[in-house]
């Protein structure tokens, strides 16, 4: 892949929140957190953790301690992906807990990129209640959510938000 096919496939990724109901494979599940795997790491921790989701109930209560998200309960899988703490403050101390969210936002990343490879949507979701979805998970103390990450086949919206140009993001030297 050339860096023009590079960028002709991160700019045809986007987020989907409209869902048909057609199951994701388990072969295309297991490609997706294989990907992850091969994500970068503080220290090489690899502090993240995936809970997969796919049943109908559990998904209802996602979406509702996600504030009424649908697509949550649309999509078919639902990968609430979680920063594991203990794997980078066993080496980091208190700065683990950065790394830790570091290394799962980039994991999921590479997920949604991963399931864009196999033409399937993703839509990343942030906006939930922390406690709410560690309840509904079971999830351990040391594990957050950072983003419940809705995998399915979709349809693309018509319009894509405009996005600023990178000049506004780029500075040299200093701020």
């Amino acid at each position: 892949m050339n860096s023009s096919d590079f960028y002709d496939f991160i700019e045809t990724r986007s987020s989907v929140r409209d869902f048909s109901s057609d199951p994701v494979s388990d072969e295309d599940l297991n490609y997706i957190i294989k990907c992850a795997g091969k994500s970068p790491s503080a220290g090489n921790r690899e502090s993240w953790d995936v809970v997969i989701v796919t049943d109908e109930s559990i998904k209802e209560d996602l979406s509702d301690a996600a504030f009424g998200q649908e697509h949550i309960i649309q999509a078919p899988v639902v990968l609430a992906v979680c920063a594991n703490y203990v794997r980078s403050m066993s080496q980091y101390g208190e700065r683990g807990i950065l790394y830790a969210v570091e290394d799962a936002s980039i994991a999921a990343t590479y997920m949604m990129l991963a399931a864009h490879s196999l033409r399937l949507q993703t839509c990343w979701t942030g906006a939930f209640d922390d406690d709410e979805i560690s309840e509904i998970l079971g999830l351990l103390k040391h594990a957050r959510p950072v983003t419940l990450l809705a995998i399915g086949h979709g349809t693309l919206p018509e319009y894509r938000a405009e996005r600023m140009p990178i000049s506004e993001h780029v500075h040299e030297e200093t701020w």
